[in-house]
């Protein structure tokens, strides 16, 4: 990451008299993210103080969350795979790849990037070049992955990967000249930071228009995966976004691609989202959503410094994220017989490599920080100090412990609990209280 950041000034170089307006630019296209969507236009980052901004800030926050998910993810991926990656602006997802799976560096894989900005998708050229063949962060256009025009193929000198950019809107893929070859096929298909785009548009209370939505792009994310490929969607972690990720969830298993990860289970969300009570109501509450947060402790100073300045100061990134497979997955687990997750650790913890399909325990995903615990939601005879939310094949969770044992079972790892021995519940929430960690075997 932050080879990362200073190869941004590297390639893009802003001339001094510039600089100081930094701030104010990325501030500015935060706003229009967020509060003003409806002023920025469909092609915004081909504004090139937007695109700058971009750049420098919103690209390596976004490439830093995936850096943080990606390493533990069962990605299958083999040689002379294709990857397309869908809404892919400055090629965010290959950049991450590239980074948090140095694995993958040696397989021959096609990436197929869409996007309808053709100037990110240059600028992301010119940068990954840079990351990938150390010494060409001044080359121009037309030399190897900074090379050719959006739709052109560009190999990497020193890698085995391979760019093609496409430039198209994935959400007008019918539309005369505005589409782009819905080509099956790919071993791996992603939308990252792609449909908060659009299902932003749709009131928060029409949670039928965005099962719908859902339904639709399940459909087309499916059309162009291999039988047995992965489909990786992942949106900033909020509760809208986890409520549409609750719907594609179910829509994907409805096709034959059921989730890989961060589900532990089959069964109906116990974290979808969405507005809770009728219709009519006049204070329906906020369901709780799937989502995961990591600390920004070892982001590049430089860009907190630069958030901060521009007023939106990261202390935790957050997302909500989806992996469905097809009929050769097997649920939350890789062909390592480890789990997939999102754990602080950039890895699955110790406990992720216990998922036997014999092991009694029950599996559970922790979801949430680490609070204090109520005594009287202790399982034990001595108080519980804190606790932990998670998802589990029993519907919604309460992991119980000492904190010490809490900061053992970080947001996004996957544990397994002894089965209680008498049924508990939380006072709160309703969830099953579990002991963690189980007992001494």
């Amino acid at each position: 990451m932050e080879k990362l950041f200073a190869l941004t000034d590297a390639v893009f170089p802003v001339p001094a008299r510039f600089r100081s307006r930094l701030g104010r630019d990325v501030a500015e296209l935060s706003r229009l993210l967020t509060s003003a969507r409806g002023e920025r236009g469909a092609s915004y980052l081909g504004r090139s103080a937007m695109l700058s901004a971009y750049l420098r800030c919103f690209l390596p926050w976004n490439v830093y969350r995936l850096v943080r998910l990606l390493p533990s993810l069962p990605l299958a991926l083999s040689d002379g795979d294709l990857v397309t990656d869908l809404g892919s602006g400055p090629l965010t997802l290959p950049i991450a790849l590239w980074i948090a799976r140095p694995e993958l560096r040696p397989l021959r894989l096609v990436f197929r990037c869409v996007d309808r900005t053709a100037a990110a998708m240059e600028a992301g050229k010119k940068l990954f070049a840079a990351l990938a063949s150390p010494g060409r962060e001044g080359k121009t256009p037309g030399s190897g992955a900074a090379g050719g025009s959006a739709g052109a193929e560009s190999g990497l000198p020193e890698t085995a990967w391979t760019v093609k950019t496409i430039k198209g809107d994935i959400l007008r893929r019918g539309r005369r000249g505005e589409g782009f070859p819905p080509d099956a096929g790919s071993a791996l298909v992603c939308a990252v930071n792609v449909y908060n785009e659009s299902f932003g548009d749709i009131p928060h209370s029409d949670s039928r228009a965005l099962a719908r939505f859902a339904g639709q792009e399940a459909r087309r994310l499916s059309d162009m995966a291999a039988d047995g490929a992965s489909i990786l969607v992942a949106e900033p972690g909020v509760p809208r976004s986890g409520e549409f990720i609750a719907f594609l969830r179910d829509a994907l298993a409805a096709l034959g691609r059921p989730a890989v990860s961060p589900c532990t289970h089959g069964g109906p969300c116990p974290f979808p989202g969405g507005r809770e009570g009728r219709a009519g109501e006049n204070r329906p509450g906020q369901r709780k959503w799937c989502h995961f947060a990591f600390d920004t402790d070892s982001s590049p100073k430089k860009l907190r410094d630069l958030s901060a300045d521009a007023g939106i100061p990261k202390e935790r990134a957050v997302l909500s994220f989806l992996l469905a497979g097809g009929p050769a997955r097997s649920m939350a687990a890789d062909k390592r017989g480890t789990a997939a997750g999102a754990g602080k650790n950039n890895a699955p913890t110790s406990a992720d490599k216990n998922n036997a399909p014999e092991d009694p325990r029950i599996a559970v995903r922790v979801l949430s920080d680490k609070f204090p615990l109520a005594e009287k939601s202790a399982p034990r005879q001595a108080a519980a100090l804190s606790g932990r939310y998670g998802c589990s094949p029993l519907g919604a969770v309460l992991l119980a412990g000492t904190g010490a044992a809490m900061d053992a079972a970080p947001a996004g790892a996957l544990v397994r609990c002894d089965p209680p021995a008498r049924e508990r519940r939380d006072s709160k929430s309703g969830a099953l209280i579990l002991d963690w960690p189980p007992a001494a075997r």
